[in-house]
């Protein structure tokens, strides 16, 4: 063990080990060690991928490199040595890395779509929006989570909003049953199709602990595939997908559309997916 350890150790202090690896430890009050292999560049393609997984899967738990929710992805992605980046470029190969805690209950943005017609939103903003005590002005603004078949109430205003489904459009309705707004299938297939430009892979990792403290201990990846327009109104339906209305204002009180988002429970990001592989069990 001294002799293994003190190889580590040797590998660490050249600040390189083999195969392209950052090799770092730590010690435990207990005089055991915790070792944590980084990959100094991103994986070749997906069996490169699989194998480094394999071999973070099996280093147990592992601290977050960033606090909060972004944690867990900066933090696999520094493991298997993929730059953090925020364009459009796939993270390894032909694909998009998408990270998250086994027992999360939040929810991820799929893409973010302006509904139909042009220049709808300041007609949602003004037969919609409301005051309020964020800004200091008496402007309107519209923030509201919307699901089907449940109306959301608008501050203030009297008014609710709720949304539809009908034929293949999506449209939001008020609680006159008025509809100004809506989405079609192809413009909700292609805002999926250029926010995913590439196959996922979908990793799970258990945690514990909390901060800067937090643990992940990674176990599962599945590969995605086939966008399902169906399956997303299936989704929708269920009131697993929500529909944000984001318009707030800028410091000089003009409107500020942040974009409306699609968002999704993440345990159920792979129903999306006409096809999943599953590329490392969690046994």
């Amino acid at each position: 063990m001294r002799d293994a350890l003190s190889g580590l150790i040797a590998g660490m202090q050249r600040g390189q080990g083999e195969c392209g690896c950052v090799v770092k430890y730590g010690r435990l009050p207990s005089k055991s060690y915790i070792i944590t292999i980084i990959y100094m560049t991103s994986p070749k393609n997906l069996d490169e991928f699989c194998k480094r997984f394999v071999e973070i899967k099996k280093q147990g738990w592992i601290k977050t490199h960033r606090s909060g929710a972004t944690g867990i992805g900066k933090t696999l992605e520094d493991l298997l040595g993929i730059e953090e980046n925020n364009n459009n470029n796939p993270d390894f190969e032909n694909y998009e890395l998408k990270a998250m805690r086994t027992n999360a209950n939040s929810m991820l943005t799929l893409f973010t779509k302006t509904p139909s017609p042009a220049k709808i939103n300041t007609t949602l903003l003004d037969m919609y929006g409301f005051t309020t005590e964020n800004y200091s002005n008496n402007k309107k603004v519209l923030h509201a989570t919307l699901f089907i078949n449940r109306m959301t109430r608008l501050d203030g205003t009297g008014k609710s909003l709720t949304i539809k489904i009908e034929n293949d459009s999506l449209k939001i309705v008020d609680n006159n049953n008025y509809s100004c707004a809506f989405w079609n299938k192809d413009d909700l297939e292609k805002a999926f199709k250029k926010k995913y430009l590439y196959r996922l892979v979908h990793v799970f990792a258990d945690s514990r602990g909390g901060g800067i403290d937090e643990e992940f201990y990674f176990h599962t990846a599945w590969e995605l595939y086939g966008f399902s327009f169906e399956q997303m109104m299936n989704l929708v339906r269920e009131g697993i997908i929500a529909v944000d209305i984001r318009i707030g204002q800028y410091p000089d009180g003009r409107p500020h559309d942040h974009g409306t988002g699609f968002r999704i429970q993440q345990r159920y990001l792979s129903n999306l997916f006409l096809c999943k592989n599953v590329l490392v069990s969690e046994n």
